[in-house]
């Protein structure tokens, strides 16, 4: 069997967003690599004929991430294949078409504008999602202004009056439709015949709020009603059941706490009453298992005669549900660990899904279609997860796995590394995760837990919101012990921890707390919530729901809650990994952390990756990723295995 290496991954095929075509003759879908050449990712068209049970590449340019079918069975996406003319406007997107038979792409259309996605409506006409400047004709690359918040956001750069719009686009008058004025952002939708229901931030005194209202748009006649005033409730996923009521996810305004998972409603669209519909204590409309082998999106939620089919992580995987016209909740109508994306139409269910420790494959009714990674997981030394589930002195049932080294001889000491996620309210199971199986590969054990605050298992278990770092804490120390006290094979005195995002404020933490571990790899890291409630993009938002309270009405409790107000005990090597474009935990988090720990004298690097965010480890750059991973593994081996 082949060595799982840092670079293993730059042979994954990357399988994403699979929907029907109208005729249910086809199903297309994404797929993508990182290529390292280039340093880019690249992503083709392909389709699936059920007829002929083959696959079919349609592009071979890697210029194609997004698409829609058209009612004519073709299908349209965005790419930047023509060279620009003069008096042409770079802010112009321009759009293919070609046949899932075969044949070259050709230009259909070119529209005036940055697009991201696009729909096909029910008259014929499309659904743009539109990056719109409201100071493009007068912004200077020389300086920034800003007078709004947030005033940037992760993976976009500045976004200072610059807002997600909505736009229908009619391909035979070239006629373009505003859905909302200029400064409102749109945020999500769900068309149902003439009828178009979305969400939206309409900005007061140039901040946005923290919840947004939902808007019905007549596609007929262009008017639009207000369904629900921005700020009255907390919702989430949208979707229209029939051209009477629409499913909204939301919390009742009894809770206060928005760490509460959403409840399925029913919206009146005559009389614009919610009512509520079923109870649920669990995610709707996404997924949330973590992976770094996974690349693309698609579709996390579907009604149809009725029925609402919807992604949900329930205990330590992500399933299909569907929510029956009756109020049942069936169980999960996927086999694999997470369902990343569906499409369902009346004769067939496709879904992408990591089954086991296979990489993303599509599945038409619960059968393997696409067999891109089949090799991989035939030729690699791919290592089994063993579960380990004990009761914490909480009283909760904590969900584990522990991974041996690759070709690991029972009785041979090894060194270990505690992994732990983001989020925080989002959950590790058992699916194929590149860094944790190359570690093992490198000959580590590797440990990791769904702690208190995890997402499946319901709103009390994931509720931490202004106690991190004590049961979450006292869960991740407690599992360590149970790991070392199940395999004696691992040498104590050479077991590490590592975490990006919460869990880079959870490594920072530890290691103010405890000196057990001789090695930390903290990445893309929180250590002062002061600070990161005001540089983040999510802060003025993600402060209050999950610390308690904000700077201005208790800042002594965000300082308990900070690991730079224990950075001064820290005595473990450790490193530090931040981008510099990460405007969700911004690198000026990494940069006061590993200040302070320098000071005591103990062992600290931190390593800046410029022109990459927070999504460094599972969407950078590729030669990024691996320059990432290198400094991780090459820290743990000075201080674990010299």
């Amino acid at each position: 069997m082949k060595k799982i290496e840092i670079d293993t991954f730059l042979t994954f095929q990357f399988v994403s967003r699979p929907t029907f075509s109208p005729d249910g003759a086809f199903v297309a879908f994404v797929v993508s690599n990182a290529c390292r050449t280039e340093n880019s990712y690249k992503a083709d068209l392909h389709v699936y004929d059920l007829v002929k049970k083959q696959v079919l590449r349609l592009t071979t340019r890697g210029d194609a991430k997004t698409y829609a079918w058209t009612q004519d069975n073709t299908l349209l996406f965005p790419a930047a294949r023509d060279q620009k003319k003069d008096g042409e406007t770079a802010e112009s997107t321009c759009i293919y078409e070609i046949c899932p038979r075969g044949g070259e792409a050709e230009k259909a259309f070119e529209v005036p504008h940055k697009v991201s996605a696009l729909e096909t409506l029910p008259d014929g006409r499309l659904l743009l999602t539109v990056k719109h400047d409201n100071l493009k004709d007068v912004r200077k690359k020389s300086y920034e202004i800003i007078d709004e918040l947030p005033f940037w956001g992760n993976g976009l750069g500045f976004t200072n009056a610059i807002r997600n719009r909505y736009a229908i686009y009619d391909r035979k008058s070239g006629e373009l439709t505003w859905i909302a004025d200029e400064w409102t952002e749109c945020i999500q939708f769900s068309v149902y015949q003439d009828l178009l229901l979305y969400k939206a931030y309409p900005w007061k005194q140039n901040v946005r709020g923290m919840n947004a209202g939902i808007y019905l748009y007549h596609l007929k006649t262009g008017q639009t009603q207000t369904m629900l005033e921005p700020e009255a409730m907390h919702t989430g996923t949208i979707e229209l059941l029939n051209n009477k009521e629409a499913l909204v996810a939301a919390i009742d305004n009894s809770y206060k706490d928005t760490t509460k998972y959403c409840e399925f409603y029913k919206l009146n669209l005559s009389d614009k009453s919610l009512t509520h519909y079923v109870p649920y204590d669990a995610s709707i409309g996404s997924g949330s298992v973590g992976s770094d082998a996974r690349y693309g999106a698609g579709r996390a939620q579907k009604a149809m005669n009725g029925d609402f089919y919807f992604i949900s992580t329930v205990d330590d995987y992500a399933h299909l549900l569907k929510l029956s016209a009756d109020g049942h909740i069936s169980e999960s109508l996927t086999k694999g660990s997470s369902c990343d994306s569906f499409d369902i139409n009346n004769s067939h269910l496709v879904s992408c899904e990591l089954q086991g420790l296979k990489l993303a494959e599509l599945y038409l009714d619960g059968e393997q279609i696409t067999h891109f990674n089949d090799t991989f997981s035939e030729e690699y030394a791919i290592v089994t997860p063993e579960p380990l589930t004990f009761t914490a002195s909480d009283g909760c049932e904590i969900h584990g796995w522990v991974m041996k080294p690759a070709g690991h001889t029972d009785g041979a000491k090894a060194p270990a590394i505690l992994h732990i996620h983001g989020g925080p309210r989002t959950a590790f199971s058992d699916v194929y995760h590149h860094e944790m199986q190359m570690w093992a590969n490198a000959g580590y054990f590797v440990f990791y837990c769904n702690p208190r605050g995890s997402d499946g298992r319901g709103t009390d278990f994931g509720n931490i919101n202004g106690i991190y770092g004590t049961v979450d804490y006292d869960n991740l120390m407690e599992f360590t012990d149970e790991v070392l006290k199940h395999y004696s094979d691992i040498d104590t005195s050479r077991v590490g921890v590592t975490g990006g995002s919460y869990g880079g404020f959870m490594t920072n933490w530890i290691v103010g707390h405890t000196d057990r571990f001789a090695a930390a790899a903290s990445q893309r890291s929180i250590s002062n919530w002061v600070s990161f409630e005001h540089n983040s993009d999510i802060g003025h938002t993600f402060t209050p729901n999950n610390q308690g309270t904000i700077t201005r009405e208790n800042p002594e409790l965000l300082w308990q809650q900070s690991p730079l107000k224990y950075a001064t005990a820290c005595k473990t090597p450790i490193l530090f990994i931040h981008s510099d474009e990460d405007y969700r935990c911004y690198m000026a988090e990494g940069f006061a952390m590993y200040s302070a720990v320098k000071r005591n004298g103990c062992p600290a690097k931190l390593c800046l990756f410029h022109g990459e965010n927070h999504e460094l480890s599972r969407g950078g750059k590729p030669e990024n990723r691996i320059d990432r991973m290198t400094e991780i593994l090459n820290w743990m081996d000075n201080y674990l295995k010299a």
